[in-house]
């Protein structure tokens, strides 16, 4: 069995560029995909489906790299600018603009972008049509920064060894409200919201915004960045592929058999639809996430044992980091992700139950209705273009040894294995039952367990990196 690196680009260092954007074609005009029920006779279920990826949004991938005969000079004009020496969320934030995941824009928001985000889910674009935008992209700074920066129209950004990561032209500065910010974006500003904790409640009064020009691309350099592939090279792969439809499952878990049967059973039903060859796009969350959750590195070791082993087919899954940050904010972020797919290629996405959801930091409830994501989908504007595949819900069936679609007329024969119960088991070193997991994907989910077991002292240590 072919290993997940043969899945990626052959040189993935390379940033390919589209000179053209290719024309799309879509199903009929549906958000919430019911399919068709299985029938002897494949023609009463055909539709007319045609080839063709989806348009990025506003018509044009937007990549922000300075062209390689530049960066010499635009290196040396960030060293002769007022510098912001940014996190390393920020820099996941980078990653993001550059590669044109969050297409149309072009940098971090100004404030009537910042705005229109946080009350419309959306932004206004140059024709008067709307793209979804559901959350923030900004980057906050101090008054001390903004004194500093003074009337200056253009700002260096730099890394904590104050090497220029990028240049933020034409820039404006604004209020950072940040409580309206909490509350617009999660629905609550109850303390102990992971991201808030982590990158706002102690960030700037101040937002600035402008358009970036990225010197050099962001890499991580731990091991990871060959399966990081930008929306061009993801779209240059599926061209390759000839795939006629791609189907995007985002993910920051590791992979059970119940997704598996969920993307295989997917890919199944596209192929009844009519279509040809549909490519799984299996695009696990690569920023930052809260503590409790898996490292990224221990994740993708994971998934990789689940190519190995054949639970999903090489041939038609591409395995790709997406490296936003998360921010565990409902059904406000499942529009981030889905949006991002449009942009990466894909037109259909599968969501899920609780999509991005977290418990209430402080009483014992989900903080978002498990239902409400896939339902804000369906409606939520500028994600027209895109088909939602909603979760049908898998479940161990004691019968059979093995997951399955849930059965409600035999209820008893079902077993529901919650994340939290999956953890125990792996932090316990005991086995789940036959079926739920590859034996190879439950091996790293024990040994990642392991490592961060806790010492004699009493002390949890850091992840060991896979």
């Amino acid at each position: 069995m072919a290993t997940m690196s043969s899945l990626f680009l052959k040189n993935p260092t390379q940033s390919p560029f589209f000179t053209k954007t290719q024309k799309t074609h879509f199903v009929p005009s549906v958000k919430i995909i019911q399919f068709p029920q299985k029938s002897t006779s494949r023609s009463r279920i055909r539709i007319r489906v045609s080839c063709g990826l989806i348009e990025p949004d506003g018509g044009k991938l937007v990549e922000l790299f300075v062209d390689k005969s530049q960066k010499e000079a635009k290196t040396r004009e960030a060293l002769s600018l007022p510098s912001i020496r940014i996190s390393k969320i920020d820099i996941q934030w980078v990653h993001v603009l550059s590669e044109g995941w969050a297409s149309p824009l072009k940098g971090f928001m100004r404030e009537s972008e910042f705005l229109q985000t946080l009350h419309f889910n959306s932004l206004r674009i140059g024709d008067g049509s709307f793209v979804n935008m559901s959350v923030p992209i900004v980057l906050a700074i101090d008054d001390s920064q903004k004194q500093r920066i003074g009337q200056r129209s253009s700002v260096a950004l730099v890394d904590e060894r104050d090497n220029p990561i990028a240049i933020l032209n034409d820039i404006e500065i604004y209020k950072h409200n940040k409580e309206e910010r909490i509350a617009r974006t999660w629905g609550t500003t109850a303390p102990g919201l992971p991201y808030v904790e982590e990158a706002i409640t102690n960030a700037g009064n101040w937002l600035i915004g402008g358009d970036l020009e990225v010197i050099q691309p962001v890499k991580y350099h731990d091991g990871l960045d060959r399966f990081r592939l930008s929306p061009a090279e993801l779209r240059e792969e599926f061209t390759k592929r000839n795939a006629d439809a791609v189907f995007a499952f985002q993910l920051r878990n590791p992979v059970h058999n119940g997704h598996a049967l969920l993307m295989t059973d997917t890919r199944r039903r596209l192929l009844e639809m009519g279509y040809k060859n549909p490519i799984l796009l299996l695009n696990p969350l690569g920023g930052y996430t809260k503590a409790d959750d898996v490292p990224l590195s221990w994740r993708m070791k994971q998934h990789e044992k689940v190519l190995e082993d054949g639970v999903l087919d090489p041939e038609t899954t591409v395995v790709s980091i997406f490296p936003s940050p998360m921010h565990y904010a409902g059904p406000t972020e499942v529009q981030w992700h889905a949006k991002a797919r449009i942009n990466a290629g894909a037109n259909f996405y599968i969501v899920g139950r609780d999509p991005a959801g977290m418990s209430h930091p402080l009483e014992k409830r989900d903080l978002y209705d498990a239902d409400h994501g896939k339902k804000v989908l369906s409606m939520a504007p500028g994600l027209e273009r895109l088909n939602i595949l909603p979760f049908k819900v898998a479940a161990y069936d004691k019968t059979q040894r093995k997951m399955a679609f849930f059965d409600p007329s035999r209820a008893q024969d079902f077993i529901f294995i919650s994340g939290t119960k999956m953890r125990t088991l792996a932090k316990n070193r005991e086995n789940p039952p036959d079926g739920f997991m590859c034996p190879g994907g439950w091996k790293v989910l024990v040994e990642y367990y392991d490592s961060v077991a806790p010492a004699e002292n009493g002390k949890i240590p850091l992840p060991v990196l896979a």
